[in-house]
């Protein structure tokens, strides 16, 4: 669906992007994440040929868009049109109607007349805008126009959803109707891509995240595996409690003794199996065992604090 490779943009002395390279494949909800100024934007920019890399290449919906330092407007074009875009700072017609805004948009793309009125119906009942199609856009609260964006990204029944920070500003409840709208769209056979700087939002809704820290793709896989990666570097924790006291005598584990029959076991690898060998052998029984398993705000952390 979409291929990013080794791109490069730079503005004055500041390298955006670094050689950075992703592939968001049909069907995922991709979650891009970083830090405020590590690359996001500059990225989806690039990607829909509003920002002008200085290398690399980009390949949209099975078609190469940009390479050699050149977009291939045709190509762009093309790929633009199965695309749905909603950028972090949009701007409204404020006097306009949902309606009116969707009829606009519908008439651009083409979507013959015959097909606008259910189109637009179906779309805003899905943002949960149609009781108020005939309001004027510039009474909406913030959550309501996040949502009237969000519909006129999917005027053209996209393939492909690019989304730049959908949900920042939007209160708890605002949040959770977005989140739901999303995984929706997975359903009805879009593939999303969206970029967050909050964790929470992603870690719920995505299948598949990519860490960008200073223009430079640090991580990117499945969630679990990337906890599991991240669990592997850091060391695996277990909480351990026994009916008497054990030894460890012998082992290669980090072994800290919380009471007499309470121990956190720091190792390289997932040791349960063995942990309940050694506690057998010496006829105790295990009472309790825990492994702590890193958030995604953890992995994140670790990556940018590993990078700066």
């Amino acid at each position: 669906m979409l291929v990013v490779e080794d791109l490069v943009k730079v503005y004055g002395d500041v390298r955006a992007l670094d050689g950075l390279s992703l592939e968001v494949k049909e069907g995922q909800i991709y979650g891009f994440l970083g830090p405020n100024g590590a690359g996001k934007s500059t990225t989806l920019l690039s990607t829909l040929g509003l920002v002008y890399p200085n290398s690399g290449r980009i390949s949209l919906l099975g078609r190469e868009v940009f390479h050699n330092g050149k977009f291939n407007k045709g190509a762009l074009l093309e790929a633009k049109s199965r695309i749905g875009y909603m950028p972090e700072h949009a701007t409204l017609w404020d006097f306009l109607t949902p309606y009116q805004t969707l009829e606009i948009l519908a008439d651009s793309f083409d979507i013959p007349r015959t097909e606008r009125k259910e189109r637009i119906r179906e779309l805003l009942e899905t943002v949960n805008l149609w009781e108020v199609k005939d309001k004027k856009a510039g009474k909406f609260s913030k959550g309501m126009r996040q949502r009237l964006l969000l519909a006129q990204a999917l005027i053209n029944d996209p393939e492909l959803l690019i989304l730049d920070e959908p949900m920042s500003g939007l209160d708890p409840k605002g949040i959770a109707e977005f989140k739901e709208i999303i995984k929706e769209q997975r359903k009805a056979g879009k593939t999303v891509f969206f970029s967050s700087h909050i964790l929470a939002h992603v870690e719920e809704v995505c299948d598949t995240v990519g860490v960008i820290v200073r223009g430079k793709l640090r991580v990117e896989g499945n969630i679990n595996d990337i906890r599991e990666n991240f669990l592997r570097k850091a060391g695996y924790l277990i909480l351990l409690e026994t009916t008497k006291p054990v030894s460890f005598e012998g082992v290669d584990w980090e072994v800290e003794r919380v009471s007499p029959t309470k121990y956190g076991i720091k190792a390289p690898s997932d040791i349960r199996e063995d942990v309940n060998d050694l506690v057998w052998r010496q006829g105790a029984k295990i009472l309790q065992l825990m492994v702590r398993v890193p958030s995604l705000e953890e992995v994140f952390l670790s990556l940018v604090k590993e990078e700066g």
